[in-house]
């Protein structure tokens, strides 16, 4: 089956299932080529991240979209996108992770960026303040307002949900050509 324009079938993948090994390994290059169209250090970044997330968020399930202006990789405890919490956000310019009801969490330190009515993020030039102290505690709170909790066992999967015909170009143009 042919996918539409804008969206491809969603492909659902369990990490730890050998009937599901072909799907994985599928979902699993599909992933490593959406990264691989960005600027070698922006694809080391969301690997590094995506990574750090994974340890954080062990039974969380990851939704993968490809779409026109980000590349987003969400995390939530269905496989729909109204129950994701947290999201790295991938552009040319940068990664960030965003918080989507950042809005209404406590952020006494001001660490989250944005006005948004619902949403705040942070900016990653690295890994590090994935890693402070005061972005894990946001993250801790993101989770614990989720209005479904992460299973508190088993492992999480992914969902390739989406990914668009046209983007936005994954690399900055340096101004050679």
């Amino acid at each position: 089956m042919k996918a539409g324009p804008n969206q491809a079938s969603a492909i659902r993948v369990m990490k730890s299932t050998a009937s599901s090994a072909n799907s994985t390994a599928s979902a699993s290059n599909q992933l490593a080529a959406f990264i691989a169209k960005f600027d070698p250090k922006v694809a080391k970044l969301i690997r590094a991240c995506r990574t750090e997330m994974r340890k954080l968020l062990p039974t969380a399930i990851e939704l993968v979209y490809d779409n026109y202006n980000f590349f987003v990789i969400g995390y939530g405890s269905t496989e729909r996108a109204s129950d994701a919490f947290l999201s790295i956000a991938a552009a040319a310019n940068g990664v960030g992770l965003a918080f989507l009801h950042g809005a209404s969490l406590p952020d006494p330190k001001k660490v989250l960026l944005g006005a948004g009515k619902q949403n705040r993020f942070i900016r990653l030039p690295t890994l590090e303040p994935l890693r402070s102290a005061d972005v894990l505690t946001l993250i801790r709170a993101a989770v614990a307002q989720a209005k479904t909790p992460l299973a508190a066992t088993g492992g999480g999967y992914m969902v390739i949900k989406s990914i668009s015909a046209k983007q936005r170009p994954r690399r900055k143009d340096n101004g050679a050509g």
